[in-house]
């Protein structure tokens, strides 16, 4: 192992690693002989066997990335049984702070030398204990600049509100640069509750970030113009001196991250594969979205009228309208039984039906696949733009309605589906989205649109672009630390 080295330190949750590996790739591809790579593990939170399987194929495939396991450490049974989701995982990393620190000792003892440390935005507690010890520190933001640029903002929005976000029903906030504004509900959901712990640590994270020592943005400088201008400009960090921005993206998951789970859905894929060129709908909405199972029957009864094919990754339905997420038993429901009768059959000659996963970006490089129903996570979003796939956006969760809001008006690249009154949206939006992207005068400009961004995501990674300019002086700021 080269001895500078530059320690990564992701959330738990296989999601984060995979982002924090592709920066590592990033990196060792351009710059192994200069620095290497740890990436240091949590244990004891949203573990799987996929992330164990996960780590044993990179470490295979790439072993220039050395892996470090913490001691294991369980959830606060305490937390978990009050509190959000979000704030039982941000007390489990601010519990692991010793953990972090000791294994940068241990580097140090062992005679490497930490160039800095590029960390997860939930872990904040990490930045002070690299300071002490006199470790430069940089946050890695996996979502975009726009995204960024708003919880940069977000202590300024708090200065003038007196409060709850959760409670400021039809309240828009204005945010910086020309970003488009978003409902005061619609921001994430651990800056919603002032008296959930999760807000406290979003707020710190926010703080946090305007005082690390640079941020990487896994995007690039083509894809949001808008939001890069409103973070250089200034203008998120009112007062006080913005830090520097890197975009050094799009970082998209390689085919260790799906490669040996695909062998189930071999028969779905073939079937794309026969398919004509751009006339496949593919939807999606990430490893924990999900839908009640009336909204489900509503979007299962809009792809039928709207008589386009489709592929459709659906999961277990939630219990409730509030939670969009699903976390366990993926697989554990009957297909038929949340679809409406005889949905799969009098569909079976146009569409694939696929229960909890398939692999996202194997679907989206498919010939066959010409639009992309998503719930605008950022690693989706920028999966469809390295495929050239125009989106239907309908956002879930944490960031992706600012996400929605940006692919719809700052980029062009998406079409928004709309709620109703009842948080549904009915099939005759969906029929009415589905119809636009597949067959429309709009979806024909997304689609070209979506085409161009494809050749300047690839430009971008290639010498001489954008983000690998921005990478090189990086590492020459490392190198020189």
């Amino acid at each position: 192992m080269n001895p500078e080295t530059i320690v990564m330190y992701p959330a738990p949750g296989i999601g984060h690693m995979i982002s924090m590996v592709e920066l590592g790739k990033l990196i060792l591809r351009h710059h192994s002989t200069d620095l290497s790579v740890t990436i240091l593990l949590t244990a004891g939170c949203m573990d799987s066997p996929s992330v164990d399987s996960y780590i044993a194929s990179i470490s295979r495939s790439h072993p220039a990335i050395s892996f470090v396991r913490f001691p294991a450490l369980a959830e606060d049974p305490e937390m978990v049984r009050r509190h959000s989701r979000p704030a039982v995982v941000f007390d489990f990393i601010n519990r692991n702070a010793p953990n972090f620190r000791r294994s940068l000792l241990e580097i140090a003892a062992g005679g490497g030398r930490v160039r800095a440390a590029v960390i997860d935005m939930f872990c904040g507690s990490a930045l002070p204990v690299a300071r002490e010890l006199g470790v430069p520190v940089y946050y890695f933001y996996t979502s975009g600049a726009s995204d960024l640029a708003a919880f940069l903002f977000f202590p300024t929005i708090l200065e003038k509100l007196d409060k709850s976000l959760k409670d400021q029903q039809g309240v828009l906030l204005n945010l910086p640069g020309g970003l488009p504004p978003l409902k005061a509900t619609e921001m994430p959901e651990p800056t919603l509750d002032k008296d959930d712990p999760a807000f406290s640590n979003m707020h710190e994270f926010c703080f946090f970030l305007a005082k690390s020592d640079g941020i990487l943005v896994n995007t690039f400088e083509e894809l949001e113009p808008t939001g890069l201008r409103a973070l250089t400009s200034g203008v998120c960090v009112p007062g006080g001196p913005t830090p520097p921005i890197f975009c050094i993206g799009p970082l998209v998951s390689g085919p260790e991250s799906w490669a040996t789970h695909s062998i189930g859905v071999q028969d779905d894929l073939a079937w794309l594969d026969r398919q004509p060129s751009n006339r496949v709908l593919f939807l999606c909405f990430g490893s924990r979205g999900t839908f009640t199972a009336a909204q489900v029957k509503e979007i299962a009864i809009g792809l039928e009228q709207s008589g386009q094919l489709f592929f459709w990754v659906l999961k277990r339905p939630a219990s409730n309208e509030i939670s969009k997420q699903v976390h366990t038993n993926l697989f554990e429901f009957n297909l038929e039984s949340v679809l409406p009768d005889g949905f799969l059959e009098r569909t079976r000659d146009r569409g694939r039906v696929v229960k909890s996963w398939a692999p996202q970006v194997e679907v989206l490089s498919k010939e066959s696949v010409g639009g992309f129903m998503t719930h605008c996570g950022w690693n989706s979003v920028l999966e469809a733009v390295v495929a050239g796939v125009p989106m239907i956006a309908w956002p879930l969760y944490a960031e992706q309605h600012l996400n929605r809001n940006i692919l719809v008006e700052n980029m062009r690249m998406a079409i928004a589906v709309e709620e109703g009154g009842d948080g549904i949206v009915g099939w005759k939006g969906v029929e009415r989205a589905v119809t636009e992207l597949m067959a429309g005068e709009g979806g024909k400009e997304l689609r070209e649109k979506s085409l161009r961004m494809k050749e300047k995501a690839k430009e971008a990674l290639q010498e001489g672009g954008s983000s690998l300019n921005n990478l090189a002086k990086l590492v020459d700021i490392w190198k020189a630390s």
